[in-house]
């Protein structure tokens, strides 16, 4: 199998979620840094590779690429313990990753970004308040799963987890209390105990 290349942010949750996979799985990969800060998602070269400009990317074998994190997510993690067999499971995991994307990381993910890697929090003021009781709403609706189960599919780790996680334990980084969601807190220790475990600005040891 030819090494793995991801094109990634380090400061990004999208692409934290595939580190802490591959780093979970224990899959080398060659990670190359494309700072989105500075355009170098926008150019030409990375265009050619993913049109939508965006990152993480994944470089399966020389130019064969995969993008979209939570595709991406999927894709690793078949025939591992992180993506169940089970029909329903399965698709409980897939309604925890739409529900990531369409419900959290829209307003979790960007409220962060305007405050703590941009720095910018004045100038997008109305807009991350705009984006606040969207935010609270889904962290309302996993903590009141949380309440009941310790994971988020068949009381065990997967990579709904992972994509949840991302995005959630940095919450505060742009705006949200989390003092106030005891289950969710909870649950975030308890992805941290996990074998493999990253944070999100940390290089996996299988980084080549």
């Amino acid at each position: 199998m030819e090494t793995l290349r991801l094109y990634d942010f380090l400061p990004s949750g999208n692409g934290y979620k595939i580190r802490l996979l591959l780093s979970q799985i224990g899959m080398p990969f060659e990670r190359v840094e494309v700072n989105i800060l500075k355009g170098e998602s926008r150019t030409p070269e990375f265009l050619s590779k993913n049109p939508a400009g965006k990152i993480p990317l994944l470089e399966i074998e020389p130019g064969k690429y995969l993008a979209e994190s939570n595709a991406i997510l999927i894709y690793l993690s078949e025939g591992t313990e992180f993506l169940p067999y089970d029909r329903l499971l399965r698709a409980q995991v897939l309604q925890w990753l739409f529900f990531e994307q369409n419900s959290h990381e829209p307003f979790i993910a960007t409220s962060r970004f305007w405050i703590s890697i941009l720095g910018k929090g004045e100038k997008y003021k109305e807009a991350i308040e705009q984006k606040s009781q969207p935010g609270y709403a889904a962290l309302n609706l996993m903590e009141s799963y949380l309440q009941t189960h310790n994971y988020f599919v068949g009381e065990r780790y997967t990579i709904a987890d992972i994509a949840l996680f991302a995005y959630t334990h940095v919450a505060h980084e742009g705006g949200f209390d989390l003092t106030q969601f005891p289950g969710i807190q909870t649950w975030i220790e308890r992805v941290k105990a996990q074998p493999g475990y990253i944070s999100i600005t940390e290089e996996s040891k299988y980084c080549i």
